[in-house]
């Protein structure tokens, strides 16, 4: 491991595929060498909850904010270390680890790869990665954890006739080049992101590097791509009453699939042309965000077995609907979805590590609540999520639920201000009156009486609202713009 991948790493921030862990306990005023137990339990807990989840890279003795201390243990400890994922994990956990000498300053860098086992600390709990935390898990969740295991893998079939030269070389240099800098293209496929398998005289690429990188994705699989349909007025009319206005079929390697399908889409993204300030202004019928995230989680999370269906859009006057073969993957469920709950699994974790290091996907676990926050602030309804059979359908509507004075008034409030249930409860109140009541307030954000007071209280001290007089239960909003 040269000293300028290690800069590389230094660059990027904690996340869900990268952690650092420091190697010094700083509780008391000076910090001193972590006891080799402790800092043992911690680099196997993290790297369990990356295999479980998407896998990753671990490098030991940086701090959080990426500065390089070093790992002042000797060598016993420093062994110790090392075989903490063998000697503390259940099932025993095999990474690769390489030791690191920046100056006189020693690190270990591991690499984990997303696991078909769910590994626990021995004797206790099961820990999960979502974005940068490692948190863990209850037992009902790694019961679906490991039922969702048993349908991962796909991607990591390799097809018997498939070798190296059938992936494009200047798609996985590119690739390379932008989340690998530096590195060897077969080497970083094959360690970093465990794409390849070198048991054979030419290197195997499984079923995600061909879904990736190959010359002809359509001759691995079928329905790969997206296909594209634009129908005129609000609903499927067949037969003599035709009523498809466009059709378009994209079909690439999966690098360049997401860029080539929002591209040409974003073509059909009408701007609506709205009286503000005295002064008429573009906007777009929908968040760009919203519709662009709901496109890219169809790509990286759907059932890719399911070969005989694509991912399909479809386009009315009133709505748009990404369509994505395959139900959420336990144990995430469609209600955990709609509630807006910041979870994370991955059907396909080796596709979505790659996606997430080209740039598509950046915060796991929290697209689904930024649509909806998204649409929010257009004043637009929220995400429509829902099952089909074995499809699962995202549907965002452009018919707005907020004047625009109503909407602009509630925009100059951000979410660290409020969140969607005040916001909510806000709009309906700035429409009837400027006033509402705690009882109101329940019934709209539909929480306890607790939760209301709360939340109130928040919107008070910020200065939003104020009680009609000393002790009411009832409230005005506080005018502003």
């Amino acid at each position: 491991m040269q000293a300028e991948e290690i800069g590389l790493l230094l660059k990027q921030d904690r996340g869900q595929f990268l952690e650092f862990i420091s190697a010094y306990d700083y509780r008391r005023a000076t910090g001193q060498k972590k006891r080799e137990e402790d800092l043992s339990r911690e680099i196997a807990r993290v790297l369990s909850a990356m295999a479980n989840a998407d896998g990753g890279s671990v490098l030991v003795g940086v701090e959080p904010d990426k500065s390089v201390t070093g790992i002042p243990h000797d060598h016993d400890e420093l062994h110790a270390l090392i075989q903490s994922p063998q000697n503390l994990l259940r099932p025993q956990l095999n990474p690769a680890c390489e030791k690191v000498r920046l100056g006189n300053l020693r690190l270990l860098k591991f690499e984990v790869a997303s696991g078909l086992d769910i590994y626990r600390i021995a004797g206790g709990r099961s820990f999960y990665r979502v974005a940068s935390e490692t948190v863990s898990l209850p037992a009902d969740q790694i019961h679906a954890l490991k039922e969702a295991k048993k349908h991962v893998f796909y991607e990591r079939q390799q097809t018997l006739n498939a070798t190296w030269f059938d992936l494009d070389p200047d798609l996985i240099q590119g690739f390379v080049d932008k989340a690998q800098p530096g590195k060897d293209p077969q080497d970083a496929l094959s360690h970093t992101y465990h794409l390849l398998d070198h048991s054979r005289a030419l290197p195997c690429p499984s079923m995600a590097a061909l879904l990736l990188f190959a010359r002809e994705p359509t001759r691995w699989h079928p329905r790969a791509g997206i296909d594209f349909v634009k129908y005129e007025g609000v609903e499927r009319q067949h037969g003599g009453s035709l009523n498809v206005i466009k059709r378009m079929r994209f079909e690439a390697p999966l690098v360049r699939l997401i860029d080539e399908a929002v591209g040409r889409v974003k073509e059909h993204i009408r701007e609506r042309t709205i009286l503000h300030d005295l002064f008429f202004r573009e906007r777009l019928e929908y968040p760009t965000f919203a519709w662009q995230e709901a496109l890219v989680n169809a790509v990286a999370h759907r059932d890719y077995g399911l070969s005989g269906a694509a991912i399909e859009v479809w386009m009315f006057d009133d709505r748009i609907s990404v369509r994505s073969p395959g139900l959420p993957p336990a144990p995430v469920t469609l209600e955990q979805l709609r509630r807006q709950k910041s979870i994370h699994f991955s059907r396909n974790p080796l596709i979505v590590r790659a996606l997430a290091d080209m740039g598509y996907m950046r915060e796991m676990g929290e697209g689904v609540p930024r649509m909806f926050q998204e649409m929010e602030s257009y004043g637009l309804h929220p995400p429509e999520l829902s099952l089909e059979g074995f499809i699962f359908t995202v549907t965002l509507r452009n018919a707005p639920v907020y004047d625009e004075a109503t909407l602009k008034w509630l925009n100059q409030f951000s979410s660290a201000q409020i969140n969607l249930r005040q916001r909510r409860l806000l709009a309906y109140a700035y429409c009837h009156g400027k006033t509402f009541s705690t009882a109101e307030y329940e019934k709209f954000a539909e929480v306890d009486r607790d939760t209301a007071y709360r939340e109130i209280r928040l919107m008070i001290k910020n200065g939003i609202v104020a009680p009609l007089k000393p002790k009411s239960r009832s409230y005005r909003i506080v005018e502003r713009l």
